[in-house]
């Protein structure tokens, strides 16, 4: 796989964006092998993102940041740019549901999905000898509620000593405290297993079981400190019946609930998400 720089850019919206910036890459002989772009009609707020091939360019990724710098903020652009030959590393956390956590080491460990995993954090033991069968390190760290703010300091110490760029909350059955979501504000993803906004919290099954609905989904989204409101990045449903039982429902959703979590942290990995309020533009 060829080495690209992914270029992501918003701004308002006026004439000429496209071109000035697209102008700037040209002008360094720079090749854009992808260009998406998006207006939000009501915010009137502009999205960009462009692929460059690296080697079209005749610097090197911190020479572009500090060049297209300089003219991303006399154009008032919000922007930000990655490197393909950096993945992002990424911690897993996870509690005692696998199936989220497989899929993800599944799509690691078959270069589906191109990124580091620096570990998996659990506040049970369970799934220790899965993720160690794939020579990763484990992280037990047990959470209730008379050693909560103990346990997340210890967590925020295993992140910092993983130098972990993303976190992905594999059906981690834990709320995260204010000041870590902060701190990785932009860099949480969760999966919640309900087509949010309906039922919200714990049992999401149990509360679509009890409404009769005919439609069940997950949800996958960036973590804030409001919980399961944070902006959506993907959602899917699958359809059921009034002869659905709870137990179906479980089995069926978690079927939904890893492809979500997978395409979701996909298009976070290849920096196809822009979040602007609590609303996403995602160029998958």
């Amino acid at each position: 796989m060829s080495r690209t720089f992914t270029l992501l850019a918003g701004c308002r919206d006026r004439v000429g964006i496209v071109a000035h910036v697209s102008g700037f890459i040209a002008g360094h002989k720079g090749w854009i092998t992808e260009a998406s772009y998006h207006t939000d009609p009501v915010s009137h707020w502009f999205f960009m993102r462009h692929v460059i091939m690296a080697d079209s360019l005749p610097m090197d990724i911190d020479t572009f940041r500090a060049q297209f710098g300089e003219y991303a903020k006399s154009m008032d652009i919000d922007w930000q740019i990655s490197d393909s030959a950096a993945p992002k590393r990424v911690v897993i956390f996870v509690s005692k549901e696998e199936h989220c956590l497989a899929e993800l080491l599944y799509r690691w460990r078959s270069k589906d999905m191109q990124f580091d995993i620096a570990g998996v954090i659990s506040n049970h033991n369970d799934m220790r000898s899965y993720v160690e069968f794939h020579g990763l390190p484990y992280h037990y760290i047990p959470v209730d509620k008379q050693n909560k703010i103990t346990a997340f300091s210890e967590i925020e110490n295993v992140l910092a000593a993983c130098q972990a760029d993303t976190i992905v909350l594999a059906r981690y059955m834990q709320i995260l405290p204010p000041a870590l979501c902060t701190k990785y504000h932009g860099r949480i993803i969760n999966i919640h297993h309900s087509f949010l906004p309906s039922f919200a919290g714990a049992k999401p099954y149990h509360q679509a079981y009890e409404r009769g609905v005919k439609l069940i989904g997950a949800t996958s989204h960036y973590v804030t400190e409001e919980l399961d409101a944070g902006p959506i990045i993907e959602q899917d449903v699958i359809r059921v019946s009034h002869d659905t039982d709870i137990p179906s429902m479980v089995r069926l959703g978690k079927d939904v609930e890893k492809l979500v979590l997978a395409r979701a942290v996909r298009y976070h990995l290849e920096d196809r998400v822009l979040v602007h309020g609590n609303k996403t533009v995602v160029f998958a």
